[in-house]
């Protein structure tokens, strides 16, 4: 009988329903071991990381009353073949804060903390009953009130321990912090407040031993910092070095998870290699540690991409998740509208990063350091638009962040991208000049920025924004990349056809050059394409045709000279296109 293909977990975050309903899993629990050296530890990453599916599967592996499907359930992973010991010890309880709602009232969001809370209070008491009691959440109470007395009856001898998880600790006093108002937030994270108070509990349970153990994650260390007097036992440790690779993907396991899809759905395996770049590219490239060699796949997201890949046999017609587009709110909730947004923009966009001290990423990090322009790369990291490049600067991670920025900027300098370029981009189709098309993009994109701005655009400004441009236009035909890999060494820019398109096989290698206007240099200067880019551009080639030879490459050069012009050189006609 033929298996059927596991499914892909999109937006599944929950592990029992992987395990009973056939999705594909990536086995990530090696890592619990790791994790029971800290007692209170806060995990922090962006969004989209897998955060609450690593709850679940904490919640099942610790779970006393899950005892007897331990075997079902992880025997044929990693901690299954060798457990830690607690396993199955504890009565856990978990609550997600993303699911409180926000007001512009505190009373009105300490009612919503409630509502969540009870709902997460009242089902444990029923689920433990037996080690608890007849315990009934009285819901005119406050939480703090009534996990108080759960507390009481688990400290009791024989009882069980607590295990504690707070999925998304921060969401809500988050929207607080970015928003503006800090009235409401400095109110929730000081004095009396009710979700001091609730940590306060915590504290003192974890004080008697009636919680054992915790794990809490979340998005910034803002919130924890803010509540340390209140809460001084958490152990942030989003920087330990051997929890790295908890959450997110390595390239390895992207290998793996890539291949099993290629083989349960019977895709053409001639495109693996092409795939796997693609998807580098665009998904990899998050590295939370300046000292690591390992970067990381947002998971989330590249499941995005392998499910849409899976079931239509064809790249998505969008590369960028939806919802990982609207993360660009926080950039303008930040302040990064008003001020110097667009140096900030073009300093990113030129490739250079945003400059960070390595022992920032240690330090305090508290809401009112949030909004310091010193300290906007720190912002912008835990929120994952930055990631480590080395120990000076923090730069995209891929892609995608790259795609997003560009197209930010672009509404910062209020560029038009929606009209004018139709017919360069019809044209490309019919006649595929990319140097045509280039010519189009430099008229009426580049002719639109200011002459002044061109004193801080570089090469990688220009094929950055170039790219999401064509990315715009021509996704559904072509796929895109930017600092593509070969043996030789990276590629400015590439452009391929979709296997499932008229342009299948149809690949560009585009290296480019630029020269500021105090070079002294003019476009006419340029007689030959420059012989260090042209042996890269020819190098890249081979390596291509080494690995797909059914591919028709062609080649350019294009060397561009402040605001003053460019010229083309395509490299398999002999001369200037």
């Amino acid at each position: 009988m033929t298996r059927k293909p596991r499914k892909l977990p999109y937006a599944v975050a929950n592990f029992e329903q992987i395990h009973e309903e056939g999705y594909s899993f990536v086995d990530k629990t090696a890592y619990i071991r790791e994790l029971e050296n800290f007692q209170v530890p806060v995990f922090l990453r962006p969004r989209r990381f897998g955060k609450t599916l690593w709850c679940s599967t904490l919640e099942c592996y610790y779970d006393i009353l899950r005892k007897e499907r331990f075997q079902e359930l992880f025997g044929g992973l990693d901690i299954g073949r060798d457990p830690t010991g607690l396993q199955n010890k504890f009565m856990v309880l978990r609550f997600n804060f993303s699911q409180v709602q926000v007001s512009d009232q505190l009373p009105a969001l300490e009612q919503s903390f409630r509502t969540i809370c009870h709902a997460a209070l009242q089902p444990f008491c029923e689920k433990y009953a037996g080690h608890l009691g007849n315990l009934v959440i009285d819901e005119s109470k406050s939480v703090s009130d009534n996990f108080s007395r759960i507390l009481a009856q688990a400290a009791k001898p024989g009882v069980p321990p607590i295990y504690l998880i707070i999925d998304e600790y921060d969401n809500f006093s988050n929207q607080y912090v970015t928003s503006g108002r800090d009235d409401l937030y400095q109110n929730l994270t000081t004095g009396d407040s009710f979700f001091r108070t609730f940590f306060k509990v915590v504290k003192a349970g974890c004080e008697s031993r009636a919680i054992g153990k915790v794990f809490i994650t979340g998005v910034l260390p803002i919130t924890m910092d803010d509540l340390t007097s209140g809460f001084n036992i958490a152990e942030i440790v989003t920087l330990a070095p051997e929890l790295h690779g908890m959450l997110g993907f390595t390239q390895a396991e992207v290998d793996r998870y890539l291949g099993q899809v290629y083989e349960d759905y019977a895709m053409d395996r001639a495109s693996f290699d092409s795939t796997r770049e693609l998807v580098r590219s665009w998904y990899n490239g998050y590295k939370f540690l300046p000292d690591t060699e390992e970067t990381l796949y947002n998971s989330t997201i590249l499941t995005y991409f392998l499910k849409t890949f899976a079931l239509r046999k064809a790249y998505p017609e969008d590369m960028v998740d939806p919802n990982v587009k609207t993360d660009v709110s926080w950039i303008e909730r930040l302040g990064f509208g008003s001020g110097t947004p667009l140096d900030l923009m073009q300093d990113l966009l030129r490739g250079d990063g945003l400059a960070y001290d390595a022992r920032q990423l240690r330090d305090k990090f508290n809401m009112s350091r949030f909004f310091q322009r010193e300290h906007f790369a720190m912002s912008l990291f835990f929120l994952g638009m930055l990631t480590v490049k080395d120990r000076r600067y923090l730069a995209f991670p891929n892609q995608t962040l790259a795609s997003i920025f560009a197209d930010y900027y672009s509404q910062l300098a209020r560029i038009e991208v929606s009209r004018g370029y139709d017919g360069y981009f019809a044209d490309f189709r019919q006649d595929l000049d990319l140097g045509r098309l280039f010519g189009g993009f430099w008229k009426v994109y580049m002719g639109q920025i200011p002459a002044q701005a061109f004193d801080k655009i570089n090469e990688n400004f220009i094929r950055t924004t170039f790219f999401e441009l064509c990315t715009r236009y021509l996704l559904l035909d072509f796929s895109f990349g930017i600092e593509v890999n070969h043996a030789s060494g990276r590629a400015d820019w590439e452009m391929l056809g979709r296997p499932e398109t008229e342009y299948r096989n149809q690949k560009w290698i585009v290296e480019f050059k630029h020269f500021p206007n105090s070079s002294g240099k003019t476009p006419s200067d340029f007689t030959v394409p420059d012989p260090q880019a042209v042996a890269q551009a020819e190098g890249y080639k081979r390596d291509t045709l080494a690995q797909f030879p059914q591919y028709q490459v062609r080649t350019a050069v294009c060397m561009t000279v402040g605001n003053q012009g460019f010229r083309w050189f395509d490299l398999e006609a002999g001369g200037e296109g």
